[in-house]
Formats: C-alpha cells, structure tokens, sequence
C-alpha cells in the first residue's frame, strides 16, 4: 500500500511537471520517466481492478448456495466466513482464518467511505462484535451467506437491519491468509 501511495505521488509530480513549459528542466519527472514509474502504477491499477472484479463475480456465481452452519464447501453450503473463506481461496489462492472475528483481526481496517469491491464488511448479528461477514461489491450492497434456511444473497447495507449491526470495513492485504496473492498477469 505504502508503495501504491508513493507511485501515486510521483504520478501527480509528472501530472504537474507536464503542465510547466519545456523550457524549464523537471529532474523528477525525467526520473520518473526513466525508471517506468507510470506505466507501473497503470499495470498496478489494472491488476487491483481485475482482481476485484475477478473476486466479486466469483462471488456472484454462487447465489443460491444454501446456508450451512460450519460449512465452508461452494457445493454442500457454507456460512458466513466459509463462503467468504472459499471465495478468496478459489479466487486468490489466500487462506483465510475460518471465524468471521478472525478474519476481522488478520485484515486492514478501514473507513466504510473507503469501500471497494472485494473489501470485507462487518455485522455484530449474534450480540457479538464481528459475528457476520460478507463481500462488499459496489454500491452499497454485499453478498453473504445470512442464515439457516437461507441462501448465498446480495444485500444492501442501507437497509436498516444491517445499518445498526454494521461494524467495519476491513481490506484483505497481501499476507493476510497463509498463501500470497498471485503474481501480477
């Protein structure tokens, strides 16, 4: 992340440095220029946007899927933290912890105006902190598996129900499960 911020600083440096007149020499830019900075941070951003794409249609192709308490196969159900546990495997190679409290402390907090598709949201559903999880997938609305006698969903997190159980955001970083996110394509 650190990196990503970095990058996007020297990118404005050229966004401005472009902006001066030739006439005068802009040495940061040059070097920027040199070492590929920018073609990096567009490979980078590329890669951020089709991995989440890639995780949330994933995600997306197992509505339907019934609620099984302790489940955590796509094809026999899952709960909550299985189904998000199987989605990042199957989609990321990452191992995830199996509790929806664990996988809350192994990933990067943020602000719910920070939310990205692919990000984890939070729900205190049981009288306990981060006792619910779910994908987020854009516009206000994650996918989850709910409850017993239930089904894989997609809900929107305007509704009331989950506004007063809301309890974070969190991003799931490189590192986070036991396996490495996969090389950039």
């Amino acid at each position: 992340m650190r990196s990503l911020i970095i990058a996007i600083a020297l990118a404005s440096v050229c966004g401005f440095a472009a902006a001066e007149p030739a006439s005068q020499a802009d040495p940061v830019g040059e070097l920027v220029a040199s070492k590929g900075l920018i073609s990096r941070l567009e490979g980078v951003r590329q890669n951020m946007s089709s991995v989440a794409s890639e995780l949330v249609v994933n995600a997306m192709g197992f509505l339907g899927v019934r609620y099984k308490y302790g489940g955590n196969d796509l094809e026999d159900g899952v709960d909550c933290s299985g189904f998000v546990r199987a989605i990042y495997e199957q989609t990321l190679g990452m191992v995830l912890p199996r509790r929806a409290a664990e996988q809350a402390r192994a990933t990067q907090t943020i602000s719910q105006d920070e939310l990205k598709p692919g990000d984890l949201v939070f729900f205190n559903t049981m009288r306990s902190a981060f006792s619910h999880v779910g994908i987020y997938i854009g516009d206000n609305k994650f996918i989850h598996a709910p409850r017993s006698g239930a089904q894989v969903r997609v809900e929107d997190m305007r509704q009331s129900y989950w506004v007063k159980r809301f309890n974070g955001a969190r991003r799931v970083e490189a590192g986070a499960g036991s396996i490495p996110l996969p090389s950039p394509r």
